[in-house]
């Protein structure tokens, strides 16, 4: 699954209105008042924005685990449907949290 996928389906898990506007970037567009520009909107990437994947891992309530013996970051679901994404990291633990937490939110967003 391509990056662009994963966030278009972790944001549709959000509730999260996601347009890509002219410039390629993914706004949230969610509550921006019909007459306003696209481009007023704030970028939206939980891939490489620490603030956006901490409030999609807690808008979907999603527990966040890192080992950093084992290398490996586990965003996982709790209730009745299990979702598990893991993700192994080398130098970037940061990196790899992110990812993990918006491949369990697509995980969701696939799901719905």
């Amino acid at each position: 699954m391509t990056d662009r996928e994963l966030l278009e389906l972790a944001a549709k898990a959000a509730g999260i209105h996601a347009l890509r506007s002219p410039d390629g970037v993914l706004r949230n567009c969610t509550g921006l008042h019909p007459a306003m520009n696209m481009l007023a909107a704030p970028p939206w990437n939980p891939l490489t924005d620490d603030g956006d994947a901490l409030r999609l891992a807690v808008k979907l309530g999603l527990l966040v685990d890192v080992w950093l013996q084992q290398k490996v970051c586990i965003a996982s679901t709790q209730g009745e449907e299990l979702v598990d994404a893991r993700e192994q990291f080398g130098d970037d633990p940061y990196a790899a949290t992110r990812r993990a937490i918006v491949r369990a939110a697509a995980e969701i967003g696939r799901n719905m």
